[in-house]
């Protein structure tokens, strides 16, 4: 694994409301990921599950403590800093898919470089190869009405892969799907980490889905509960090379 690890968060805090009631969503929560582990973060609602997650998208800002990812302290960059490190070291994933209606599956999978001021022909090239990697290589000219939720989901993937981030953020990604298509999609991130070691944080409220994970994160009250291998007692949705080897025992965080 790398030296430096993706996630690094060192009581980390979130506090809402300042001017009046304060809330707390996030209470001090320190935590690593590294290269090329695969994570599920769980909780109930209001646990800080999505705070955390908003957080290390850099979609929010801490309130206390301080964060790094991928080497970058983050936690005081100006919002144009933060939006070029966003657009470089994470991919987002979400559980609507986020696809622009009018635009086919290649150019949907090209914003990203758009953005980054990539040259057409490179972009075209990147998203191309990105497509393939999910296996919509005959499908790039589509429009996403023209794809299955499942297919739709994997060009949304593609689109998070595109500029090779330090870090896949997956929010809900198999909230919108049937059994069948969630199963493909899980398979698919099983691929991506164990063949292309790419780093894989995902959020769900399903246990058998978390269960396919190396990690499990669970929050409650603003903190860690939880931090280890998924609980023997889940069964998951699609299985793993990891799920063959004896898990250490998952620990309870104080």
């Amino acid at each position: 694994m790398s030296q430096v690890p993706v996630i690094d968060a060192e009581n980390l805090q979130k506090v809402y409301g300042a001017g009046g009631t304060p809330v707390v969503a996030l209470d001090h929560v320190t935590l690593q990921v590294h290269q090329g582990e695969f994570v599920a973060v769980v909780g109930a609602s209001g646990s800080g599950k999505s705070t955390f997650m908003n957080l290390i998208g850099l979609l929010d800002r801490p309130t206390g403590g301080s964060l790094r990812l991928d080497g970058v302290d983050v936690a005081k960059l100006t919002p144009n800093q933060r939006a070029t490190v966003r657009n470089r070291k994470v991919g987002f994933v979400f559980q609507g898919f986020n696809l622009l209606r009018r635009t086919s599956a290649l150019e949907n999978v090209e914003l990203p470089l758009l953005y980054a001021g990539v040259s057409a022909h490179e972009r075209a090239e990147a998203a191309k190869r990105a497509l393939t990697q999910v296996g919509l290589g005959e499908r790039m000219g589509h429009m996403p009405n023209e794809l299955s939720g499942g297919q739709q989901q994997r060009v949304a993937i593609a689109r998070a892969l595109v500029n090779q981030p330090a870090l896949l953020l997956a929010d809900e990604p198999t909230g919108n799907l049937d059994s069948t298509t969630t199963r493909e999609i899980l398979k698919l991130f099983v691929d991506l980490n164990v063949n292309h070691g790419i780093t894989v944080v995902m959020v769900t409220h399903e246990n058998d889905v978390a269960a396919v994970s190396r990690r499990v994160v669970q929050f409650k009250d603003g903190r860690v509960v939880m931090d280890g291998p998924p609980p023997a007692e889940w069964t998951p949705a699609v299985p793993a090379p990891w799920h063959t080897a004896a898990s250490a025992p998952t620990s309870e965080v104080a």
